[in-house]
This record gives structure tokens, C-alpha cells and sequence, in this order.
């Protein structure tokens, strides 16, 4: 088993050697925000990351030939989609654990009332019970939303919290999570990284 284990992650490797850009989820504030520029600086490389609406826009904005990539998280609720529905251009190719922020229940201040609550889906069972739901694309979009006066509440980071000035009225601390690495080649760019195995490994 551990030789299998010791076998895929050299197979690993010439997929990841080239990444220096990661595209994400945004805007600003989001824990795949913090887990891209993580990823980038514990191999140290002075890469960028690209913030995107939705995770799946990155798609349209990255190029496909070994150097972007796309992160997404385990409980991503369109993983699958990203993955399946991607398998000519884009390689699960590295995760890894990593604490998010402090997810919290934020609302703005002097303004008590809990009855509409935005979330994105990920995390929206924290405040099940709590007020009328509605789901929005990331947990920094939630924050600016309730920011705004559309909603009473929000499930947000920390940081996305505080950069909206948003009141605390719920910690429910950091969640040990998964990221997955998703590198954009073309199929032309699997036979070159299959021959490099040989050798490299």
C-alpha cells in the first residue's frame, strides 16, 4: 500500500510543477481564497490567485496548458460536476486539509432581527431552524448581501464579516477541510506528462 501511495504522488508531480495561477471562488474573504494563496506559498511559489463568482467560472478565464488551475473544496456542492464533466481538460491532481476561517452567523449592527438569513449551501445547516434561508454563491457574498439591508443575517467567514462591518452573533470556529487542485492541460498534455513519469520516477 505504501508504495502505491509513494507511486502516485511522483505520478503527481509534473502536474504540479508548473502551476503559478489558481483560480477561485470570491470575492475576497472566502476559505478557498485563503486555501489557494496556502497551497501556493507552502510549495513558494509568487503565483496569483484569480477570484471568480462562481468556482466554475474560472473555467472560462484559465488557460489549459499545465500553468492555472481550479480549487474547489469537498464540500463543494458541484464538485462532482466540476470533475465529471471536466475529465478532457482539467486533473484532480493534489489536496490537501486546511482549517477554514471561523465560519460565524454575522448581522449588521443595531439591527437584531434574525427572521432572513443568506448562506451559501455548504454551511447553511448551522442555521437551520434559525430564520427563512436563501442560498447565495460564496460566504463573502453573503456577508456583502447582509451588508447591504437584503437580508437580517448571514453564515460568512470571519474576515468577510469584518470587512462588511457586521456585528458577531454566532463563532462557530474553524472546520478542518479538504481542497482539491484541479490543473487544466489538454489531452495532448497527458502523453507528455506519462512519458516524464517514466523517467522522473
Amino acid at each position: 500500500m505504501s508504495d502505491d501511495n509513494t507511486a502516485l504522488k511522483c505520478d503527481r508531480g509534473p502536474a504540479l510543477s508548473g502551476v503559478t495561477v489558481i483560480h477561485t471562488l470570491g470575492p475576497s474573504g472566502t476559505n478557498l481564497e485563503k486555501a489557494a494563496h496556502h497551497w501556493l506559498a507552502e510549495r513558494g511559489v509568487a503565483g496569483n490567485v484569480v477570484l471568480h463568482t462562481e468556482v466554475e467560472d474560472g473555467l472560462d478565464a484559465m488557460a489549459f496548458d499545465g500553468t492555472e488551475a481550479i480549487l474547489a473544496c469537498a464540500v463543494y456542492p458541484r464538485l462532482h460536476d466540476l470533475v465529471f464533466q471536466n475529465l478532457h481538460r482539467l486533473e484532480m491532481a493534489d489536496s490537501f486539509i486546511l482549517d477554514t476561517h471561523d465560519m460565524v452567523l454575522a448581522g449588521r449592527p443595531d439591527h437584531p432581527a434574525m427572521a432572513t438569513i443568506v448562506s451559501h449551501p455548504a454551511p447553511s445547516s448551522l442555521v437551520a431552524g434559525l430564520g427563512h434561508t436563501t442560498l447565495t454563491s460564496s460566504n463573502s457574498r453573503a456577508a456583502a448581501l447582509c451588508a447591504a439591508g437584503q437580508y437580517d443575517a448571514c453564515v460568512t467567514t470571519g474576515p468577510a464579516a469584518a470587512a462588511e462591518g457586521l456585528r458577531l452573533i454566532k463563532n462557530f470556529g474553524p472546520v478542518p477541510m479538504i481542497f482539491t487542485l484541479h490543473v487544466g492541460r489538454t489531452l495532448a498534455d497527458d502523453a507528455g506528462i506519462d512519458a516524464g513519469d517514466g523517467s522522473a520516477c
